[in-house]
């Protein structure tokens, strides 16, 4: 058992309580835990029940946003800030009756020591969750023919930023390596603070980089950092008399005795868990996912692959507006592609209306949808292939008919060649 070698001052345990609680409630809301089995039925059942009073808690108290929109990719959205709010709220009332009924007791070390351990598993999960996908460069795909066609001045900051590192994939891999590295010495208590050190460097990285291109990941990350911050604090007089006064510096003080043979076992047995949930398993479905590649097609027809023209354009009514028309057509490799046009009928993105298709080579027909994995069609065409190079397209688009030429554009894009030289005589 770990014991107080003094009492502790008054400010360091009210941090202590706040911290505590803040990082219980926050840790909690790990997307990860719904999908492990039974643990999954709480968590969402916790979730559940934390939404409605939030929700609550907002209409009466925060006022963040009349109507909360709730995190779902983006986690700096009104709820993800009403959320914050509650942890804080749940803190500071956590830490007043903590304070009042506890107000006697002169440390926390063994509670501090777990808290520590907490803290390191979680920024070490989090570490391999997305380090994991990085190393097999599936965070940040590479760009496709659509995204290469897309004037650089429509895209949003996030989504530059996407392609700046899903273009390089050593750099995606490398910046994945360094994120399993400092999870897999988090997990250890002697290189702990070798893990914590690079955690902080990546995660500011991180954060800087969702502050710096309006990535909707910034609370998140600055918590990572925040947390990768704190387990350096517990290192910090050894830390400054290491690096900075250059006075030698005594071991680590010694660790937490699991003096019954039960507990023992069930440490060994817990990590072994937690590496088999967060890393083995996560490494192993990423691979598999690695077999089939984003831009891969997948096993079904698919029209060449390419970047078309529009030759011809004949329609009538709506589709006759300028705006309307397809100015160029782009087929990828996993059965869907893009055209420039702003009808909405399609997914627009960044200036490009976006869909997915199927091809019927049999009754040559070509189905349109919004989405490939969509079930319901937006339209269905008759295709013709007179040779590669040319595709015709003509049907109905809801009201108006249509007829489409389309020639293969010889374009390539020089972003696309991945070059690399040493040696470079001139500014590219």
């Amino acid at each position: 058992m770990i014991t107080s070698p003094s009492d502790w001052p008054l400010w360091r345990k009210i941090i202590f309580r706040f911290t505590a609680i803040y990082f219980g409630f926050y840790c909690i809301n790990f997307f990860g835990f719904s999908e492990l089995p039974l643990i999954g039925v709480v968590h969402n059942g916790y979730m559940a029940a934390e939404k409605a009073v939030v929700e609550w808690l907002n209409q009466y108290l925060f006022h963040i946003k009349d109507v909360l929109v709730p995190v779902a990719g983006s986690g700096d959205t009104s709820f993800g800030y009403a959320e914050l709010c509650f942890h804080s709220l749940m803190a500071l009332v956590g830490t007043a009756l903590w304070s009042l009924l506890d107000r006697k007791r002169p440390s926390y070390e063994t509670a501090y020591y777990w808290l520590i351990v907490g803290l390191r598993y979680y920024v070490s999960m989090v570490s391999f969750v997305y380090g994991i996908i990085k190393v097999y460069a599936q965070q940040m795909p590479f760009p496709n023919l659509s995204q290469f066609a897309t004037p650089i001045g429509d895209l949003s900051p996030m989504r530059f930023a996407w392609f700046f590192i899903g273009y390089s994939q050593p750099y995606e891999v490398f910046s994945g390596v360094m994120e399993c590295v400092a999870g897999a010495l988090l997990i250890f208590r002697r290189t702990s603070t070798l893990g914590a050190l690079i955690a902080a460097g990546v995660f500011l990285n991180v954060a800087m980089m969702n502050l710096a291109y309006n990535i909707p990941v910034k609370l998140f990350s600055m918590h990572l950092f925040v947390f990768s911050c704190i387990l350096l604090l517990t290192d910090a007089q050894r830390l400054l008399r290491f690096f900075v006064l250059n006075q030698p510096t005594e071991p680590l003080p010694p660790a937490y005795a699991f003096s019954e043979k039960w507990m023992q076992t069930s440490r060994i047995l817990l990590k072994v868990v937690f590496i088999g949930l967060f890393i083995v398993f996560p490494f192993y479905s990423s691979y598999q996912s690695s077999l089939h590649p984003f831009n891969e097609a997948p096993p079904k027809e698919v029209l060449t692959t390419g970047i078309f023209d529009v030759a011809s354009f004949e329609t009538s009514g709506r589709m006759a507006t300028d705006s309307l028309r397809w100015k160029d057509m782009i087929f990828e490799k996993n059965n869907s592609g893009s055209i420039q046009t702003a009808d909405t009928l399609f997914r627009i993105r960044y200036g490009r209306a976006y869909f997915g298709y199927k091809l019927d080579s049999l009754h040559q027909t070509i189905s349109f949808k919004k989405r490939s994995s969509d079930s319901a069609n937006l339209f269905i065409l008759q295709c013709t292939l007179p040779d590669t190079n040319t595709v015709i397209l003509k049907g109905k688009v809801q009201d108006d008919s249509l007829k489409v030429v389309l020639k293969r554009k010889k374009k390539t894009f020089p972003l696309a060649q991945k070059p690399f030289d040493w040696m470079l005589e001139t500014v590219p």
